[in-house]
């Protein structure tokens, strides 16, 4: 290789810009270590975003308030005014059961903040404009080679970077996944998530609504104001995305029994498949996984980025006060054990719940139902339930 194509050295590559690999490469800078970071991002994302934007992004998160925490600690947390708030939650059974618990009940002022994707990636990547963060736009990687000593990327373009480690944070269909050679457990829910934004009649009271309804789960996010964020676990996504506006509009009201009177459409109807995947491994030589490259979950309890969050701060926290070497395979053991406990938990706990309210057994049908609604007598639990909303 001529010296004019030599690799450009860091201490750590990290692959993919979206929240969760531009939030670790931006903790990371900011670290007491300060490692020397690449940030690789095949698309580079739109920061000319006004404040008087009135298109609302169809791809919406339920942030915990940890992890918006750690956003707002990096000066990545996005304008109030394009922030819902979560302050309880109203989940019906596809019967007769339900349950209903708040912030309150945990003694916070909050379950969790609505927020629309473009504006957090556009924060977290205002700042990175602030770092010394190698980012690289409109790269697409076609190599990874590994040694005891360093990782090697190489891009379309030719150009190439070393690295001590390679973070994969590129989506649930992980290139550096591939790459790594690791094989994994895929479970599709044979459903996809449709999702979609209103304006509704009647405030929605900052209560975030789910409705089990034997065929599918359906929640209603609070977005700021009067308007809603929508997303429809089902089987049969296109008799939604095919609708007129009017229809989704009235189909999506009266699924909810119209508790928020009539809908005017802020975004069309967009579908995306729902699968469980779990790698084999979330970690190899000089390389690591975080974020929906290492696991995904169905986001009927909306926990899928609020998971990789938690992977970005463990992984910041681990390397970003140590002085050995960042891609030391014992440490990357410590990473995948830290991590494995909460994300092992959360993929059970969707999966049960999905599996459970989709079953045609009588019998199971009565239990779900009773279950919801016993378990609303009893405040302890419900405190328990607030607090693991939270995340706390």
């Amino acid at each position: 290789m001529s010296a004019q194509n030599s690799p450009v050295e860091v201490d750590i590559a990290v692959v993919g810009g979206g929240l969760v690999g531009a939030s670790l490469a931006l903790a990371l800078a900011r670290s007491p270590r300060r490692w020397r970071v690449a940030l690789v991002e095949g698309h580079a994302p739109n920061l000319n975003l006004a404040a008087e934007d009135s298109d609302w992004d169809a791809r919406v998160y339920a942030i915990s308030p940890a992890n918006q925490q750690f956003l707002a600690q990096l000066d990545a947390w996005p304008a109030a005014d394009r922030i819902g708030v979560i302050a309880a939650m109203d989940v019906r059974g596809d019967r007769t059961g339900k349950i209903a618990f708040s912030a309150q009940d945990a003694g916070e002022a909050r379950l969790a903040y609505i927020a629309e994707n473009r504006w957090m990636v556009a924060a977290l990547w205002a700042q990175l404009a602030h770092t010394e963060v190698l980012c690289l736009t409109g790269e697409r990687p076609t190599a990874l080679v590994t040694s005891p000593k360093a990782a090697q990327l190489t891009f379309a373009s030719g150009r190439a970077l070393q690295a001590k480690l390679v973070i994969g944070a590129d989506g649930a269909n992980s290139w550096v996944r591939q790459a790594m050679g690791v094989r994994v457990e895929v479970s599709p829910y044979h459903h996809a998530g449709v999702v979609a934004n209103f304006a509704t009649e009647r405030p929605h009271d900052n209560i975030a609504r789910q409705w089990f309804l034997g065929d599918g789960i359906l929640a209603w996010l609070p977005l700021p104001d009067k308007r809603i964020s929508i997303v429809w676990s089902r089987r049969d996504p296109e008799a939604l995305t095919s609708l007129s506006p009017e229809a989704l509009c009235e189909t999506v009201a009266a699924a909810g029994g119209h508790a928020l009177g009539a809908f005017s459409c802020l975004t069309p109807a967009v579908a995306f498949p729902l699968r469980l995947m779990r790698p084999e491994t979330v970690i190899a030589e000089r390389v690591a996984l975080a974020g929906d490259a290492a696991h995904t979950v169905h986001p009927l309890a909306g926990q899928g980025v609020n998971l990789g969050f938690g992977d970005a701060i463990a992984l910041a926290d681990l390397l970003g006060n140590m002085t050995g070497d960042p891609g030391d395979y014992l440490t990357l053991r410590r990473y995948q054990r830290a991590r494995r406990e909460a994300v092992t938990t959360m993929q059970l706990g969707c999966d049960s719940l999905f599996k459970l309210f989709h079953t045609h057994d009588p019998m199971l049908g009565w239990l779900r139902n009773t279950g919801l609604s016993l378990t609303n007598q009893l405040a302890p639990v419900k405190r328990l339930l607030a607090r693991q909303a939270i995340g706390y």
